[in-house]
């Protein structure tokens, strides 16, 4: 499965070379340490001669220390620069010169099903995969996460986190994000790797760079890990002390509509939540528990203040 730097128009192995790797430390008390752990690991690629790294947000997520590892072994602290929720993305900044080549960014609209790519993690092609585009589409995740059009590929990278998927023309065209199940038109399910989009950087990197986050309002938050059982939207956790279950909110619950417009999909029903408006809005919803149609009003929140803010060097 390994890329033949032959079968490319693009250096490769100078490309693989401005992927590196993320290691994190994160407090216990931390608000992600129970889901996403204290200590994690991933990739990232260095988009700037300054030595920015764009890679996914959940590896740094609430993290104290983080490091950057080269190909070559060398280690140098970094910081958090910014996260953005909405696309998954996060930018952290080596505070050394690292001295690597920079991944140009491509264009993930330009992709097409069929298209080799590559997905790379740090170690050069033996830790890369040569790959293809299985699927464009959407992805939601039960933590409250949507993307539009997600890109999957195949096979898939076993280390995943933050690698970086590299097009045709030797471009970053996204970031990995996770290790999913993806049902074929013969309804035959594939292991794939979800992709998110480098498309969606551009537009926000200027306000994680000055700013840590993004300058539009914050989308409402619930708190409640929703999951799609069958036809029905089924309530299968809950953030501690979040605005569902403040709300009572409970698991087992069935979700039928938002704002008394009915939801059977996960992704309309995020929708629906975030089209009433921003962080703080209320949010109505109509459930079933037990057999029984109730409301019930859930006062919405800014994810972000319930996590620890970085620490700055």
């Amino acid at each position: 499965m390994e890329p033949n730097p032959d079968h490319y128009v693009f250096d490769l192995e100078e490309a693989l070379a401005s992927v590196v790797g993320i290691r994190a430390a994160v407090p216990p008390d931390a608000h992600s340490a129970g889901r996403l752990g204290t200590e994690r690991a991933g990739s990232g690629c260095v988009i700037s001669a300054d030595g920015l790294v764009a890679t996914v947000g959940y590896l740094i997520t609430e993290a104290d220390q983080v490091w950057v590892i080269t190909g070559d072994g060398r280690v140098a602290n970094a910081h958090v620069v910014g996260r953005d929720h909405e696309t998954g993305f996060a930018l952290i900044q080596a505070l050394e010169p690292l001295g690597l080549p920079v991944l140009k960014l491509g264009r993930s609209s330009d992709v097409v099903i069929g298209d080799r790519v590559v997905v790379a993690a740090v170690g050069g092609v033996a830790n890369a995969v040569d790959a293809r585009v299985v699927a464009k589409q959407e992805f939601a995740g039960y933590w409250e996460y949507l993307l539009d059009e997600a890109i999957y590929t195949a096979p898939p990278h076993p280390h995943w986190a933050g690698t970086g998927l590299i097009g045709e023309d030797g471009g970053l065209v996204g970031i990995g994000s996770l290790y999913v199940q993806q049902v074929t038109q013969n309804r035959t399910p594939i292991d794939v790797n979800m992709m998110i989009p480098i498309d969606l950087l551009p537009p926000i990197i200027d306000d994680l760079v000055r700013l840590g986050r993004t300058s539009k309002p914050p989308r409402p938050w619930v708190g409640m890990q929703v999951t799609e059982f069958g036809d029905s939207l089924v309530v299968v956790g809950l953030s501690e002390e979040g605005p569902a279950a403040r709300a009572d909110l409970r698991v087992g619950d069935l979700v039928l509509a938002v704002a008394g417009q009915p939801v059977e999909e996960l992704g309309d029903l995020f929708r629906r939540i975030w089209a009433l408006g921003s962080a703080g809005v209320t949010v109505p919803l109509t459930i079933m528990r037990n057999g029984e149609r109730t409301e019930v009003l859930i006062e919405s929140a800014d994810r972000t203040r319930s996590y620890k803010t970085p620490r700055l060097h």
